[in-house]
């Protein structure tokens, strides 16, 4: 897989929660989980179920910080 974006980072689903036209996927980082909401269509045509290791891809303009 060749991409721009640079925060790759390489899991495992855990959990697929389908909706009526979008799927929330948890994907599980070394034991922090990372959840993407994709359309149902998309989970279909990439194959994705639980088990499946997977790339979260994050592509923002801003990434902002916040403390206690």
């Amino acid at each position: 897989m060749r991409i721009s974006a640079r925060n790759q980072i390489k899991g495992t689903v855990k959990e697929v929660k389908k909706g009526a036209t979008t799927a929330h996927v948890l994907v599980d980082i070394g034991g922090t989980v990372i959840t993407s909401s994709i359309t149902n269509e998309s989970v279909d045509a990439l194959g994705i179920k639980v088990g499946s290791s997977v790339y979260a891809v994050v592509k923002a303009s801003d990434v902002m910080i916040g403390v206690d």
